[in-house]
Formats: C-alpha cells, sequence, structure tokens
C-alpha cells in the first residue's frame, strides 16, 4: 500500500434468506464512494469466476444429497478462489470490500443448521482463512417467514419467475436455526459482529448499517451525506 494511501476495509454482511443484503452491499459501496472511498461488493458463493462456477453448483442442490461436508469443502473451494482472485487483491490496494456472506455462512448453514460436526467445519476454516477475518460482520436479523415471503416476491419479479435455491427451499424450521445461529454469533463474538434489524425500509436498514461501520470502523462522525 503506498504512502498516504487509506486502508481497505474487509465488511461481511451475513443473515438469513430474503434479508436484503445484496442489496445492502451495493448501497454501502456507494456509501463509501461518496465519501472518497473505493469500494466493491462481492459475494459468496461466487465472487470470482471460478467460484461462481461453484456458486451454480451449489445453489441448484445436486450436491445436498453428499451432505453438509461435501457442501462445505465445496463452499471451502470456492472460498479460497474469491479471496485469491478478488478479496486479497483489492484489500492490498486500499479498496474496501463488502461482501454478501462469508465463511460465517458455512458455520451456520452447514456447522449448524446442517448439523455438521463444528470440529470439521473449524478445519476447513483455520485451512482456508489462516487466521484471515473481516474488519466488521453484520447479521442481518428478520424473522424467517418475512425473509421467505421476501425472497419469493424478488424470484417472481424476474421474467418467468425462478425457483427457489438450494437453500431458500428447506423447511421453515430449517431457516429458525438458522436466524438463531446468526444471533448467537452476535452474542459470542462481539468485537468482530454487530446484529442489525433488517425490518424497515431499504433507507431505514442503510442508516443502521452505516451507523454501525462508522462508528466501529470509520470514527470520523461523517453521516449519510
Amino acid at each position: 500500500m503506498s504512502a498516504g494511501q487509506r486502508p481497505g476495509y474487509f465488511i461481511t454482511l451475513e443473515g438469513g434468506e430474503g434479508t436484503g443484503k445484496s442489496t445492502q452491499a451495493r448501497k454501502l459501496v456507494s456509501l463509501f464512494e461518496a465519501r472518497g472511498r473505493k469500494a466493491i461488493a462481492t459475494r459468496e458463493p461466487g465472487g470470482s469466476p471460478d467460484a461462481e462456477i461453484l456458486r451454480d453448483i451449489l445453489l441448484s442442490g445436486v450436491v445436498k444429497s453428499l451432505g453438509p461436508f461435501a457442501e462445505a469443502l465445496l463452499f471451502s473451494a470456492a472460498r479460497i478462489d474469491h479471496l485469491d482472485k478478488t478479496i486479497r487483491p483489492a484489500l492490498a490496494k486500499g479498496i474496501t470490500v463488502i461482501s454478501d456472506r462469508f465463511s460465517d455462512s458455512t458455520r451456520v448453514y452447514q456447522g449448524i443448521a446442517g448439523n455438521l460436526d463444528q470440529r470439521k467445519v473449524a478445519m476447513l476454516e483455520r485451512a482456508v482463512l489462516n487466521g484471515f477475518l473481516p474488519d466488521l460482520t453484520m447479521i442481518l436479523d428478520l424473522p424467517p417467514k418475512i425473509g421467505l415471503e421476501r425472497a419469493a416476491a424478488r424470484r417472481s419479479a424476474v421474467a418467468d419467475g425462478e425457483a427457489p435455491d438450494r437453500f431458500e427451499a428447506e423447511e421453515l424450521q430449517f431457516h429458525r436455526r438458522v436466524r438463531e445461529a446468526f444471533r448467537a454469533l452476535a452474542d459470542t463474538e462481539p468485537r468482530r459482529c454487530i446484529l442489525i434489524n433488517a425490518e424497515g425500509s431499504e433507507e431505514v436498514v442503510t442508516q443502521r448499517l452505516w451507523a454501525a461501520i462508522e462508528r466501529r470502523l470509520l470514527n470520523d462522525g461523517g453521516g449519510l451525506s
């Protein structure tokens, strides 16, 4: 990083289905750029060409029958490429990276909701991340029923509609476990994670997220203007 160049922050948005993570990632990029800070939005699974191929495979559901460990392995493979091709290069240039999901989703979806042995989850995380963690993780919290309704509305707005993906198609009880696991994560790792109420308009949720970023990372008193 050149002298005087601002550091790039790595911020992740986590939460259940339909909580608005991808929309909010784009809005936060715009807010950073309005303040003269370069930023990009990315996502998991995906975020790099090879990882996007694995995204299609994972969300199609064809791996589900192989069990949560197989899914976790593929998510980890996608994450390695995402880190190598997108996240680390951007951060090295002082660009802030905002990712719609990261390793916490593997902990929650495959590990807790999927009943995968937590030792295996931790092993994969150590192998892939080697201690690398987000500067800030904001968990968008929403009752699962509302989130699934939002996800269904988003799919119906697409031409010819879309079928639910591998995880949206799970039973409501699965999504309740996901929510509780994310809430527990916010409690156990409060220095990195913060729970954000995702109910309300997109603009209101953006304000909550930006306030958390200012408080935890920027500390410069700037607002949304």
